[in-house]
């Protein structure tokens, strides 16, 4: 089973708009759709914002059957890959805002289990533009550039690598898409607020091409 998970009520309506879904579910106190996207039927959560609620969410499809996570959304651009309103697939993910570096002596973002900060997403050759991601339990305002350039992140959001990591741990693979709504750093906040339109619209015409890469994945 697919299941999608959502952050934020707009990000999942652009996929609602675009589905047939039967009537809507609570499962654990969180909202849920049975849907189908052109045939293919998905499981659709929204999560919440940051990283427990996308971590919990990612625990809850996959012991709800989910095989296959897709994480959508919007999110900010670190490198000039990342343009507002393209939108790109991530090829892997790392927390930012995880730092065992004085007791371990590894980079920013590394679990303790693990010696590398990055979790590999599900990507294959196709026309998305291609990037890493870098995810905290913060709104980017640029205090922490420098964290997110040793990472080369191309993209900062508030749950994609959090999916990453409890899928991870499950043996489950990610595939994750993020229309670009901002440029992370100090005037992300103003460029948020006028772009979230355009960034959900870029999501919305490239469904079909999401759903056609989970579906060959």
């Amino acid at each position: 089973m697919i299941a999608v998970i959502a952050a934020m009520q707009k990000e999942a309506d652009v996929l609602l708009a675009a589905a047939e879904h039967g009537q809507e579910k609570q499962l654990y106190g969180r909202r849920a759709w049975a849907c189908s996207f052109a045939g293919t039927p998905f499981l659709l959560v929204l999560s919440g914002v940051g990283k427990s609620n996308a971590a919990a969410a990612a625990a809850l499809c996959i012991a709800q059957g989910a095989d296959k996570l897709v994480n959508i959304g919007v999110a900010g651009g670190t490198s000039p890959l990342a343009r507002v309103g393209c939108v790109l697939q991530i090829e892997r993910a790392a927390e930012s805002d995880f730092d065992l570096s004085k007791i371990n002596g590894t980079p920013v973002g590394t679990p303790d289990e693990r010696d590398t900060p990055y979790f590999q997403l599900k990507t294959r050759e196709n026309d998305f533009l291609k990037g890493t991601l870098a995810s905290a339990d913060s709104f980017a305002d640029g205090t922490d550039a420098a964290i997110l350039s040793a990472l080369g992140t191309d993209v900062r959001d508030m749950e994609g690598a959090a999916i990453a990591h409890a899928a991870f741990a499950a043996g489950v693979p990610v595939w994750a898409f993020k229309a670009i709504s901002d440029n992370a750093g100090e005037e992300s906040t103003r460029e948020y607020s006028e772009n979230l339109k355009i960034a959900l619209s870029a999501l919305g015409r490239r469904l079909a091409d999401i759903f056609a890469e989970v579906k060959h994945g």
